[in-house]
């Protein structure tokens, strides 16, 4: 069984995660995955070059992502073309992934499974929720980032409601890491078609 597990920004999916894991589940990142790619496999690299030139390209010869993300951050069809080179080799890793995993079931990390319209993909979806203020203050003490420039984040994801609406499964992170863990037990549980107590 294939699970995307997703969330905003500073709502803890990477500690849910983890718990995950420690049950015994296999989980691989999206994100990391799409960061590296342009450093890390050859055709998503050459396709990128031809598609944006090489004014990205350290001296290392490593793409400056700070400089590739605010250059496109507010052109859609820049976003669209760049999606367009990592997705497909993204969902490629995955399937390799996936084909490896001995797990029960395997966790895709996945921030944007709304907002890519890729749901059917999944077996089952599971969405790490938090509030607004707490995903401010968690996203600011972790990427010391401005509330201002969190807010533009949380603005281009989609929706709690839009998530929501795709969600087998809600995973609450409005409080403690024990409160965390419980309900990512009772998750996995109900993963798992036990029954769980209320």
């Amino acid at each position: 069984m294939i699970v995307g597990l997703t969330g905003g920004i500073g709502s803890g999916k990477s500690t849910a995660v983890k718990i995950f894991k420690e049950l015994g589940i296999d989980s691989i990142d999206a994100d990391d995955i799409a960061k590296n790619i342009l450093d890390s496999n050859k055709n998503a690299r050459k396709l990128f070059i031809e598609e944006f030139g090489d004014k990205y390209i350290l001296k290392n010869h490593k793409i400056n992502r700070e400089f590739l993300r605010e250059d496109i951050f507010n052109d859609k069809s820049k976003i669209k073309k760049l999606e367009s080179i990592i997705h497909p080799i993204v969902r490629e890793e995955i399937f390799k992934f996936i084909q490896k995993s001995e797990s029960i079931y395997t966790i895709i990390d996945v921030p944007l499974i709304f907002e890519t319209k890729s749901e059917d993909f999944y077996n089952k979806i599971v969405v790490v929720d938090c509030d607004k203020n707490t995903q401010i203050l968690r996203a600011s003490q972790r990427d010391n980032q401005t509330e201002e420039s969190i807010l533009k984040i949380i603005g281009n994801q989609a929706t709690r409601e839009e998530r929501f609406s795709i969600a087998d499964y809600v995973i609450n992170n409005d409080s403690s890491y024990g409160n965390l863990k419980k309900e990512v037990i009772k998750t996995h549980q109900l993963l798992l078609g036990l029954k769980v107590n209320e």
